[in-house]
């Protein structure tokens, strides 16, 4: 697949997009990689497997997704129709793919949401048999808890499961503001105390890794009251990428972030690069759902932002 990008706009950093949208281009014949993905599944709308596989198939990814769950929506709406898989069922699809001979063509594993403790035993059986087959893939944990303005919505257990499992089994977290300070008990509401909980957080993940922390959601004392922030370590440094806050309250955003940090953090084993290539297709994403006021994000309608991204931010270090 080969996509030209479009011009890029931004005010005094067209070196950045350029280079940006050079990076993010697939080319025919270039950069292929192979992603399973465990998580959620919704008919309507865009979370879990709904929201990130398609832009990780946009951007030239096979993705071997395993649905968790099959909700007709997500349960912001208050109701839904649907199942819930077994944790048996998930390990008997990861078997089989096995038996396939794949795994050892898998680069990462993707996880988000875990609804119960049987769900966490067959992510941790997935990553522990891609790794068998292919020792350099990574595993990039979405450690879902809750958010600011809903608390904590998973089950009892769950959190100390990510903490004490699935976290040292991942080379990658993508935590929200929330989930970091669940996870570590430090206090995120000013910039030091954020970078305290990145370098807590990056001592619980797997030894030999790239040991790599995406923050998202970040507000802290240094924040405008217009912009919103991610950050992230790497090579002894912390960069932050700062970007205009939108009105909008949508579910699935985390879920799309996490797939796109994974996928150029593969591309380019950089945390940096994939910092500013990933947040600048997620503002695009979010700024044409806010633009439609949308109740579900725009996936498919605004899907040039994961290729092109329409404006382009740079990371800075911090």
């Amino acid at each position: 697949m080969v996509e030209r990008t479009r011009d890029i706009r931004v005010s005094g950093a067209d070196a950045l997009a350029l280079h940006i949208a050079s990076c993010i281009r697939t080319e025919s014949g270039g950069l292929h990689m192979n992603i399973l993905s465990i998580q959620s599944w919704v008919s309507y709308g865009h979370v879990g497997n709904a929201s990130a596989v398609f832009p990780l198939q946009r951007l030239g990814a096979e993705v071997w997704a395993i649905n968790t769950v099959q909700f007709s929506n997500h349960t912001g709406y208050g109701d839904w129709k649907g199942a819930v898989y077994s944790g048996q069922s998930v390990r008997d699809l990861v078997d089989g793919i096995a038996a396939r001979g794949a795994l050892q063509r898998c680069d990462a594993v993707l996880t988000g949401y875990v609804g119960g403790a049987d769900i966490g035993d067959a992510i941790l059986h997935a990553a522990a048999a891609v790794r068998r087959a292919n020792p350099s893939a990574l595993y990039c944990c979405d450690p879902v808890i809750g958010d600011v303005d809903t608390g904590v919505y998973v089950r009892p257990g769950i959190e100390e499961f990510l903490r004490a499992q699935a976290l040292p089994a991942a080379d990658i977290a993508t935590p929200n503001r929330f989930e970091i300070e669940r996870l570590t008990g430090l206090d995120c509401s000013t910039l030091r105390g954020a970078k305290q909980a990145v370098l807590r957080l990056r001592a619980m993940l797997r030894d030999g890794g790239p040991a790599c922390v995406l923050l998202t959601s970040l507000e802290t004392d240094s924040t405008p009251p217009d912009c919103i922030d991610m950050m992230t370590f790497s090579d002894g440094g912390f960069h932050l990428l700062r970007t205009p806050r939108l009105k909008l309250s949508v579910n699935g955003a985390g879920d799309a972030i996490a797939a796109l940090f994974l996928f150029h953090h593969l591309r380019t084993a950089n945390a940096v690069a994939a910092l500013e290539a990933a947040g600048s297709s997620i503002y695009g994403l979010m700024r044409r759902t806010a633009e439609a006021a949308s109740r579900e994000i725009l996936t498919v309608a605004a899907q040039d932002e994961f290729v092109a991204p329409s404006q382009a931010f740079k990371a800075i270090g911090c």
